[in-house]
């Protein structure tokens, strides 16, 4: 018989709200309904209990990247995140030779049929010049469907999304290609008008990667991409809640006209977090890391985040105010729906997975457990 641990005392995020010294029941690696009373208690008064986090979009941490490196380096990046609270992750490439990223693919796949990741996502190269960030403009290209079914092809069933410039020749057929095959085409690094973006969601577009980032500003006779992602109730919206990349306005407008239910939470992290200032390659360009931001050596563009989920939260709710339930759902339940895994994590529920955070009052991380097992235990963190 499994072990049945019964975390009690603590405020519990569940989907129909907060629960006041409420309790979370664990047998073996699930959520269950009862326990008996020989089952391990741990009491967690004055804390919070939340889902683990699901990071749809990250590219590395630990000092490693899911773009290039063995096996071990991207399970080291992984297990990174675990201790911020992220039990699920898809791993983000960044634009790199077709050869190349099919091969990278490749290898991401092994590690998410091990369940180690959730999924490959494929940001570039299929993005717009103008809007490159942090990618090496030699290597983007037009998105090609056949192309896009290459790298498909070569993650065996576990490509999850594709960022695209969807105004660029082959990106509309590519959204559709996508759409039909479960895939999300996620609209970013884009120089689209608002007329153009219109016509991508009503192709099949779902989610707009790091809304604001990487896309022409909200004009008032031109809105760009941003008003018709923005106003669209199919698209879900990402954001990197560091102070960095956003104006604290900026989030507030964002859920302000999604609701939480259309906001997602990602890191868009590089190699740098969790482990600290210093040089760094994205791709093939070079990095510097400095006070926890990471700008292109040459050209000083934003180069993607040190960011982990648990401070993405703590901000969140401490700074930006949001109701901890809004958040919650933004770090794990809208993503696990896009992702296709709200069956098995996302929220707190019996049958599903026991993922779970453990924060103080000040919503500093103290526990994570992952399927039943404790990766940073409280009392430990």
């Amino acid at each position: 018989m499994a072990a049945v641990k019964v975390l009690s005392g603590a405020r519990v995020v569940l989907p129909t709200g907060v629960v006041e010294n409420g309790r979370v029941i664990v047998e073996g690696a699930r959520i269950a309904r009862s326990a008996p009373e020989s089952a391990e208690r741990v009491d967690l008064t004055g804390h919070w209990v939340v889902p683990g986090f699901v990071d749809m979009h990250v590219h590395g941490g630990g000092g490693a990247s899911f773009s290039n490196g063995t096996v071990e380096d991207v399970l080291k990046g992984v297990h990174t995140h675990r201790l911020h609270g992220t039990t699920t992750m898809v791993a983000s490439t960044v634009t790199g030779e077709m050869d190349f990223l099919a091969q990278r693919a490749g290898l991401l796949s092994e590690l998410v049929e091990q369940g180690d990741l959730a999924g490959v996502h494929f940001e570039g190269p299929f993005i717009s010049p103008c809007r490159k960030g942090a990618h090496s403009e030699d290597l983007l290209r037009h998105p090609d469907p056949a192309e896009v079914r290459k790298l498909m092809d070569a993650a065996r069933g576990t490509a999850k999304m594709f960022t695209l410039a969807t105004e660029l020749p082959g990106g509309l057929d590519s959204v559709r290609l996508l759409a039909e095959h479960g895939v999300i085409a996620a609209i970013g690094h884009t120089d689209a008008s608002y007329e153009q973006t219109v016509e991508a969601i009503d192709a099949g577009a779902t989610v707009a990667t790091h809304l604001y980032n990487a896309m022409p500003a909200l004009g008032h006779r031109e809105p760009g991409p941003i008003a018709a992602l923005l106003e669209d109730e199919r698209i879900t919206v990402e954001l990197i809640n560091d102070g960095t990349h956003l104006h604290p306005a900026s989030l507030e407008l964002a859920f302000h006209h999604k609701g939480a239910g259309r906001v997602a939470f990602i890191t868009d992290a590089m190699d740098a977090a969790g482990f600290g200032d210093g040089l760094y390659h994205l791709g093939p360009l070079e990095v510097e890391v400095k006070e926890g931001v990471a700008r292109l050596v040459e050209g000083g563009s934003i180069a993607g985040s040190t960011l982990t989920l648990d401070r993405a939260l703590r901000r969140a709710v401490t700074v930006d105010g949001l109701p901890v339930e809004d958040a919650v759902r933004a770090l794990s339940a809208n993503p696990a729906r896009l992702l296709g895994v709200y069956d098995r994590v996302g929220s707190l529920e019996p049958g599903k997975d026991a993922d779970l955070v453990v924060l103080d009052e000040a919503f500093v991380l103290k526990g994570v457990m992952r399927r039943g097992e404790w990766i940073v235990a409280p009392g430990r963190a």
